[in-house]
């Protein structure tokens, strides 16, 4: 398990689940789980977020956990 820091660049409150630009890496994970104890106003394009990464080696198999 590793926790990376991100930039939320899309968010679908319908489906929960974000578009994410890890520190450091040039493209987006697309379609990642947002936690639901996040209220859905506080995730907005633009905002840094915790991205835990559950299988290192697969990094579709993600979650955001928090944002700031």
């Amino acid at each position: 398990m590793d926790v990376r820091r991100g930039v939320i660049r899309e968010f679908s409150s319908g489906t929960y689940r974000a578009a994410v630009q890890l520190d450091g890496s040039a493209g987006n994970l697309g379609d990642v789980p947002v936690s639901r104890g996040i209220a859905a106003a506080e995730v907005v394009a633009g905002r840094w977020c915790a991205v835990v990464i559950f299988d290192p080696g697969t990094a579709d198999d993600a979650m955001v956990v928090g944002v700031y």
